[in-house]
């Protein structure tokens, strides 16, 4: 059951992201470029995300526990690092670069572009080096899923 809910949240997100206009990369570039031709529609778009999630995390967090089991796994740490200052500078040049973030690219494959399938495979490999931990002086432990 929870594979199947999975699935569905995923092509709920995925369907957004198309609707939205969010995996256009000229759109997002577009969005970004705020001293030439700025496009203030994904402005919005990310308002209401931010708005919407900030209901729902109040209400769905006042539960005992996610519909499916398990528990709810909130970050518990509050202090900012460089792994963390350092991750959100690359994530940020590489989507104003590429106009891709990770979501859209993915539901962008189904376009079969290469220079998408290139973004996603570069995406893998990071995410795979990251998990290796080896540009680090201290290892991380592994990451918690909902699985356990």
């Amino acid at each position: 059951m929870a594979h199947l809910v999975s699935l569905i949240s995923g092509i709920i997100f995925g369907l957004g992201l198309a609707i939205s206009g969010m995996i256009n990369p000229a759109k997002v570039i577009g969005f970004l470029d705020v001293t030439g031709n700025w496009d203030p529609s994904l402005a919005f778009v990310m308002g209401g995300a931010v708005a919407m999630t900030a209901v729902a995390f109040r209400l769905v967090l006042k539960r005992p526990g996610p519909f499916l089991g398990g528990g709810f796994h909130v970050p518990t740490r509050r202090d900012l690092d460089m792994r963390l200052v350092g991750g959100a500078v690359i994530f940020g040049a590489g989507w104003g670069l590429s106009g891709l973030c990770p979501g859209p690219a993915f539901a962008s494959l189904a376009f079969l572009e290469p220079k998408i399938g290139l973004f996603v495979l570069a995406l893998l490999a990071g995410s795979y080096l990251a998990k290796l931990n080896i540009f680090s002086s201290t290892r991380m432990p592994p990451a918690v899923t909902a699985d356990g």
